[in-house]
């Protein structure tokens, strides 16, 4: 009887020691004081009357979304080459023709990998994997080879040339710790699809138009030469005037220019030249030497006029180049976010195997308690299959724990290192050195008008979005311009030179023998010739136009139609990542409020079990218990201890993704976007709200007078 009633004092303590528990945790991890911004609101109550404080829509009176902010300089690069601008004939004539070599990619660590080894083990902290990642990490890697592309097209540009796109996808290769916030484009290249200058369509939209409308002119010079030289025998009777086969010998050299302006204004000079010997007799020159030439110059007076329409692939090429910035930076928070994912994971999974052996080390010790009470008689055999059971359970629960754990560090490694041939790298255990702590993040008490308009600055998919949209308004400017009919006009000017010696066996020399030269003008070499096609002395000039009238026009009209159609959808897609990152901002900060009190609801319930299990060893130590009854005891500490790490794990992760939606991941881990660019970090991440690991509490002593519950406040209405 009196142990009947000390096993129910003993419950009622535990009863009364749990509740308290759990709201003793929650006051102190909370504080229970979370400020309106991070309270929860309450979902059926009305929503009181509020002012608008901000619109995406252009609405009149109301303030408009802030313009997207590009932080770091124009333009990153991995290495200090400018590839839009490459060779020219100042330093070197023959540079442009000589190929360019790109740097071959590093495929081995970096040395501070090896310096985390340590008997064995790699010893890894949050801010070492963030580093290693921002160094190693293929992804990045990738996408920083894109800046340097971007480059390219920008070069291509200045010529006059179409633009071959560049992608501005999130690379997506590195396995574990997927992220679902907004992440925007991609493209060819990447992983992910983008409309980032790729000329392809992404989240239905169609970018079929862009790059549209007249083409430019190549404002790159070009030089052409033709030298030839040919010797001809014509057989005789091939006529009247030919009675007998003649040989001619004549030698070409003739040379041309041509270049395109900004204005539409394009520029043709040819200049001929030939040396002709024959035996003919109807040849009145022996050599006859031949110079002239011809300077044309076209102007595009409707279709392709003026500067605007010719130089807009530059200006597309250089707002591709600012969305390859971007979508670079959105590539860092992407990956650095991944990778703070997978650490979390390592980190469950190491907490999970230490959870896992304590569980078996407490079943085993319960088995072998339970032997030597048999062997005394004080316990029945069918407790010993109860324990043992528990203790096989424990060890297969471990088994699968291990493996997990070790999935985990290979996911680790895989994200931090390129090279994993070293067999003690590939084998060697990862040991997490970071635990999240419940500090409280500036964001959670940031009001969510001001959290949206920090998103709507800083996030690159919205920059990225209005960036495209300015590429539709290029596009839909070439396309009304690729409406007019093509309209030329043309002015040239030229002349002709010639000069030789008198053919002996010409008519002339037989009528005329005793004239000077047989009586035929301009006598001399090349030099005469060449003077008389610029001495004006037989100029060939005129003007003229050329103009192209298409008849119902229906291509034009088509692409000019399609490029306001997608510039509509541009819009209809900015105005849906507005209203996706402003519910995801809502939602991310409603999730780390639920994530807090989960852990701290998670931790409560783990210090009871604990509490619960010591209470129930000691019933059992004094025989007012049962080996199942312990059993259950431990099988719930167990369970707490997983629902505790896995509410940990979440909101470790939750936080990292609202970091990643507002984009302020690299500011707030002090991560240089220059460095981050070249791939050589000089200082490692400073990531705030980390803790150093530490062992559970042991369970906390019974009182026989618990203090009240601390009052609890339903969450109101923002």
């Amino acid at each position: 009887m009196k142990a009947g009633t000390l096993q129910g004092a003993a419950g009622i303590a535990l009863l009364f020691m749990g509740t308290l528990g759990q709201e003793v945790a929650l006051a102190q991890a909370g504080q229970q004081q979370a400020p309106p911004a991070g309270t929860q609101t309450n979902p059926t109550a009305p929503a009181p009357p509020q002012a608008q404080q901000i619109t995406t829509t252009g609405a009149p009176g109301i303030p408009q979304a802030p313009e997207p902010a590009h932080p770091g300089p124009l333009f990153l690069r991995e290495t200090g080459k400018d590839y839009s601008n490459l060779k020219s004939h100042w330093k070197n004539p023959i540079a442009p023709y000589t190929p360019t070599d790109y740097n071959s990619p590093r495929l081995s660590n970096t040395p501070r990998l090896g310096d985390l080894l340590k008997d064995g083990k790699i010893y890894l902290s949050l801010s070492d994997s963030v580093l290693l990642a921002l160094e190693n990490n293929f992804d990045i890697e990738i996408a920083r080879i894109n800046l340097d592309i971007a480059d390219t097209d920008i070069l291509r540009a200045k010529a006059g040339s179409t633009l071959r796109g560049v992608s501005t996808g999130i690379v997506a290769n590195t396995l574990g710790g997927t992220s679902t916030t907004v992440t925007g484009g991609g493209g060819p290249g990447g992983t992910t699809t983008s409309s980032g200058g790729s000329g392809t369509g992404a989240s239905g939209l169609v970018l079929s138009t862009n790059g549209g409308g007249p083409t430019p002119l190549n404002r790159d010079p070009l030089v052409t030469g033709t030298l030839q030289y040919e010797s001809a025998i014509s057989p005789g009777g091939t006529s009247i005037f030919n009675p007998n086969s003649t040989t001619t010998d004549t030698a070409t050299y003739n040379f041309g220019y041509q270049q395109g302006f900004l204005t539409g204004t394009q520029l043709n000079v040819t200049f001929s030249n030939s040396r002709v010997t024959s035996t003919s007799f109807l040849s009145a020159y022996t050599p006859q030497f031949n110079s002239s030439f011809k300077a044309t110059v076209t102007q595009n007076l409707l279709q392709g006029f003026g500067p605007w329409i010719q130089g807009r692939f530059v200006v597309q090429a250089k707002i591709n180049r600012r969305i390859t910035d971007s979508a670079f930076r959105q590539q860092l928070i992407y990956t650095v976010t991944q990778v703070e994912s997978i650490y979390w994971n390592l980190v469950s999974a190491y907490e999970d195997v230490q959870a896992k052996t304590r569980a078996l080390e407490q079943s085993t010790k319960l088995a072998q308690d339970n032997r030597r009470q048999l062997e005394i008689g004080t316990l029945a055999p069918l407790d010993i299959i109860n324990s043992d059971q528990a203790v096989s359970t424990d060890r297969q629960a471990l088994v699968t724990s291990q493996s997990n754990l070790e999935y985990q560090q290979l996911l680790m490694k895989q994200a931090i290192v390129r090279d994993l041939n070293d067999p003690q790298l590939a084998t060697a255990p990862v040991i997490p050195t970071d635990r999240v702590s419940l500090e409280r993040l500036p964001e959670e008490d940031t009001p969510i008008e001001d959290l949206v308009k920090q998103a709507y600055v800083n996030n690159p998919s919205i920059e990225q979005a209005v960036l495209n949209m300015e590429t539709n308004k290029i596009t839909i400017r070439a396309e009304k311009n690729g409406l007019l009919p093509t309209l030329n006009a043309y002015a040239f000017y030229g002349g002709t030179g010639i000069a030789g010696t008198a053919n002996p066996a010409s008519s002339a020399c037989t009528n005329n023998p005793t004239l000077p030269n047989c009586g035929l003008g301009n006598f001399g070499a090349y030099g005469t010739a060449f003077s008389g096609a610029f001495n004006n002395s037989a100029p060939d000039r005129g003007v003229g136009a050329t103009l192209s009238i298409p008849i119902r026009n229906r291509p034009a009209q088509a692409d000019q139609a399609r490029s306001q159609m997608e510039y509509r959808q541009a819009q209809m897609r900015l105005q849906q990542l507005y209203t996706q990152t402003r519910i995801q901002v809502i939602n991310g900060q409603y999730a780390l409020t639920n994530d807090r009190a989960s852990v701290v609801s998670a931790q409560a319930t783990r210090d009871y079990q604990a509490q619960a299990l010591d209470a129930e060893q000691k019933k059992f130590r004094l025989g007012s218990s049962t080996t199942a009854l312990v059993l259950a005891q431990e099988r719930a500490l167990a369970l707490a201890d997983n629902t505790l790490i896995t509410a940990t794990a979440v909101y470790a992760r939750d936080r990292a993704s609202l970091q990643q939606l507002l984009a302020n991941t690299l500011e707030r881990y002090n991560i240089n976007i220059e460095q981050a660019a070249s791939g050589t970090m000089s200082a490692a991440p400073v990531i705030p709200g980390l803790t150093a690991p530490k062992d559970p509490a042991p369970p906390a002593p019974l009182t026989n007078t618990p203090p009240p519950l601390p009052p609890f406040q339903m969450p109101q209405q923002k």
